[in-house]
């Protein structure tokens, strides 16, 4: 006995702990939403080019767009053109697209569209940069101005990290004469960020220009410049006017390179314009389209990952074990009389078809009537089988003059009798006949209201939304409910219904 108490033990909480640990993995790891309320956001980015066409000559556009390899994924990506040839390439770690048309007069518009989001995007490879290259020649007052500068540079940094940053910040120090000498009157950023260039280039320090878009909607914006480094295990940012590290998130990267945003041939006065906005999605529709979309293996061993119609089967069929378990707790714990554990759960299920209100009263009704036959027969001095199967047919002849008379009197909700689970009918007054003929009518009664109040109680529960959700979500929980049937399963104490009977007993 004590062995089977260790091995019942042992078994609840690997089941419970295994439970936990795949449920909290899902969540806290691959960050699937816990309600099914949760949304994440959705950016809609649109680039509109705008320039004049040269008559009589080929128009070739390219304009840098984003590498789709960072931390946010295309959800959708559409190049809006009219009569122009699109096509896309990948050049030193960017993507450009190239427009082209034999012939364009006058002035022509073009779109490029992408739908992104951040989350869901899937594990990143490992980061990949140069770690050294070659100084930028410099001669004469520039190089004395450079040296002076990176004395007190080296001076006051440790790593490749606080070089960077000490750098920016002498280099945007407007009163040092040696910068304004490097700078030659241009305090521009993209003339720092050269000035930072050469400076680190002497150092043989590498450094990348970065250019990124602010996700902020309804703001008009253009390419803001920042500047990033490979430290031999990851990529560090730098703002290139403040040395601030790191890139903010609401930063998303379009090209990198010394290159312009846009390279046009075959016209003239080429300009881009930004606009976003910003939206919504359900967090779980969300992740099967990123599923879709990416590497991701997020939903591949997921209920979600199953056709939508067996989907729907297995959201009913995950909330069996939770009416099971309130059955239970009812029986085991409160005392309540059923008709076994499953036909409550099997009558509160035939509940989704007709609703509650109206399936109680059918419930009811037919159940009545089916006993009252059943109680007729009785005093013809039937066999139990033949009387059983006049009650069933009588059940199905019921239910199909309930059907027509519904129908008749507009009812439509009185149509729901047909989807009503007739095998559960039938067999509930089965069972109520045989408990009646065993045990009396009052035991049968009691049985019945028994059964009625515990279906109704699991067709509540199992209808909560929220609770759907989230079984269908963390199929593992119902480890954990098993954890907790097998411990009730040793339960000899005292039910509550025990309780008040002995209540006078127990005062002695």
């Amino acid at each position: 006995m004590r062995s089977l108490n260790l091995h019942l033990k042992v078994l609840i909480t690997l089941l419970v702990t295994l439970g936990v640990l795949i449920t909290a993995y899902q969540i806290f790891i691959l960050g699937i939403p816990v309600t099914e309320d949760e949304t994440d956001d959705l950016w809609n980015i649109d680039a509109k080019v705008e320039f004049q066409a040269s008559p009589r000559e080929p128009v070739k556009l390219q304009m840098f767009v984003p590498p789709l390899n960072q931390d946010y994924v295309s959800l959708n990506e559409s190049f809006i053109s009219n009569n122009y040839g699109v096509s896309v390439n990948r050049v030193d770690g960017n993507r450009r697209v190239t427009w082209s048309a034999r012939r364009a007069n006058g002035k022509q518009t073009l779109y490029y569209r992408l739908v992104l989001t951040k989350r869901y995007s899937g594990e990143q490879a490992p980061a990949k940069g140069p770690i050294f290259r070659d100084s930028i020649a410099v001669e004469g007052p520039e190089k004395i101005a450079a040296e002076a500068l990176l004395a007190p540079i080296r001076q006051h940094s440790a790593d490749v990290e606080t070089f960077i940053s000490e750098t920016i910040k002498r280099v945007n120090n407007a009163n040092d004469d040696n910068v304004k000498l490097l700078l030659g009157g241009d305090a521009s950023t993209v003339n720092k960020a050269k000035v930072v260039e050469l400076l680190l280039s002497i150092a043989h320090v590498p450094m990348e220009r970065v250019h990124t878009i602010r996700l902020q909607a309804e703001v008009a914006q253009s390419p803001e410049l920042w500047l990033r480094s490979f430290n031999g295990q990851k990529w560090l940012y730098f703002n290139p006017e403040s040395g601030e590290q790191g890139l903010p998130a609401d930063r998303l990267v379009w090209w990198i390179g010394d290159e312009e945003l846009v390279n046009l041939e075959g016209g003239r006065q080429a300009q881009v314009s930004f606009s976003l906005n910003n939206s919504e999605m359900n967090a779980i529709r969300l992740a099967k389209l990123t599923d879709e979309n990416t590497d991701a293996s997020f939903l591949e061993y997921s209920l979600y990952g199953l056709p939508l119609q067996t989907q729907q089967t297995f959201m009913i069929m995950v909330m069996i074990p939770i009416g099971v378990l309130v059955i239970l707790i009812l029986r085991n714990l409160g005392g309540l009389q059923t008709l076994g554990t499953f036909t409550p759960v099997l009558i509160a299920l035939a509940f989704r078809e007709t609703q509650l209100g109206f399936g109680i009263f059918l419930f009811t009704v037919i159940t009545a009537l089916g006993l009252s036959l059943r109680s007729y027969l009785e005093h013809l001095k039937l066999q139990m089988l033949p009387r059983l199967s006049v009650v069933l047919t009588f059940v199905v002849v019921l239910i199909a003059a309930i059907s027509l008379f519904s129908h008749k009197l507009g009812l439509e909700r009185g149509l729901s009798v047909a989807l009503f689970p007739m095998v559960i009918l039938t067999m509930t007054i089965e069972r109520l006949s045989i408990t009646w003929e065993e045990r009396g009518g009052g035991h049968a009664f009691k049985v019945a209201i028994g059964t009625l109040f515990a279906a109704t109680v699991a067709h509540l529960l199992m209808m909560v939304p929220e609770l759907v959700y989230f079984v269908f979500t963390f199929p593992a929980i119902l480890l954990i409910l098993v954890g907790f049937m097998l411990a009730m399963g040793r339960y000899r104490g005292y039910r509550l219904t025990e309780l008040f009977r002995f209540k006078a007993f127990l005062k002695d």
